[in-house]
């Protein structure tokens, strides 16, 4: 066996070191940890009312528009029903001021006013008639003065009927119509709220997506404004992540990542940093100082490429950089 002789086995050893020296000196790429997650929209309960029909599972995929599931609608019907008399209501108040008083209703007027009349001349001619009586106290005192009264008497009564009458003729005021405008208006737009309510009670898809969840079941009651459904939408997912204090400074949105899904990083897509935080998460930036500062992490999250099938949930790592 030819011996190699020891200066080239040191010059060997020496530069297999070195190689060595620099594959373990090559830096790793900066990377942070997180999860492969969707938009999410949840659906509020518009009513408190019992759920009826479920038309749905979870993890189904629905188009915008579809029907999601059903509340009792007993209760917003009525309301519905409550709120058009209403409206019909105001609105003939509103058409019987504007339309003025009707003919039979004036003639009753004149007529009122007519009668009036006569009992107040009646009153003022017994009154004529009794008073010299009582000058010369042929009469009691009390009886000229009790005709006097109804004289009196008689004669505002003409006045109120004069003026009944000529408030019909007049009509009625432009603020009485303005009034009841309002009133109709108001009426109106608690109707529209209530249609909206009721129109809500088949709860249906804002836009297409997968249903994540469905916290309620058949039958149950929930509150006003509890999630009825969590919705993950967007045509494809993206990556959330949480990167280190040390990483922040080097990263900004529009940077190019790598993002490897799985556990073991079994594959491998383009991204590009959509969003990052610059407040930290979990810790308040003052409330760490010196080497403590390092464990601060960064809410971020990177848009994938070609990455619609996956589904949510699954850990990934994204290295930043070229």
């Amino acid at each position: 066996m030819t011996r190699i002789p020891f200066p080239h086995r040191l010059r060997a050893a020496s530069l297999l070191a070195g190689l060595l020296c620099l594959a373990g000196c090559g830096e790793e790429p900066a990377a942070a940890l997180g999860t492969l997650e969707y938009d999410r929209i949840a659906l509020p309960a518009p009513a408190a009312e019992r759920i009826v029909d479920i038309a749905v599972r979870e993890g189904e995929r629905v188009e915008a528009g579809a029907r999601i599931l059903t509340l009792e609608r007993t209760r917003g019907d009525a309301q519905q029903a409550a709120a058009e008399a209403d409206v019909a209501r105001q609105r003939e108040a509103l058409a019987e001021l504007r339309n003025g008083a009707r003919t039979e209703v004036v003639d009753q007027a004149r007529a009122n006013l007519a009668a009036t009349q006569a009992q107040a001349r009646d009153a003022r001619a017994y009154y004529a008639r009794l008073r010299p009586l009582g000058t010369r106290q042929l009469v009691a005192a009390a009886e000229v003065d009790r005709a006097r009264a109804a004289a009196g008497n008689a004669d505002a009564q003409v006045a109120a009927a004069r003026a009944a009458l000529a408030e019909l003729d007049n009509g009625v005021r432009p603020e009485q119509v303005a009034q009841a405008e309002a009133a109709l208006a108001a009426a109106e737009a608690q109707l529209r709220a209530q249609s909206a309510t009721t129109g809500r009670l088949d709860v249906v898809a804002p836009r297409a997506g997968r249903i994540d969840s469905l916290p309620y079941r058949l039958g149950d009651e929930a509150p006003v404004g509890a999630p009825l459904a969590v919705m993950l939408v967007g045509e494809a997912p993206y990556a959330r992540v949480y990167v280190p204090e040390p990483l922040r400074a080097g990263i900004d949105v529009g940077d190019a990542a790598t993002v490897l899904v799985g556990a073991e990083g079994e594959r491998r897509y383009d991204g590009r940093v959509r969003m990052i935080r610059s407040e930290p998460t979990f810790t308040p930036y003052y409330a760490l100082t010196g080497k403590d500062a390092a464990r601060l992490s960064y809410l971020a999250e990177v848009e994938l490429a070609d990455a619609a099938d996956l589904p949510a949930g699954l850990p990934l790592r994204v290295e930043f950089g070229p």
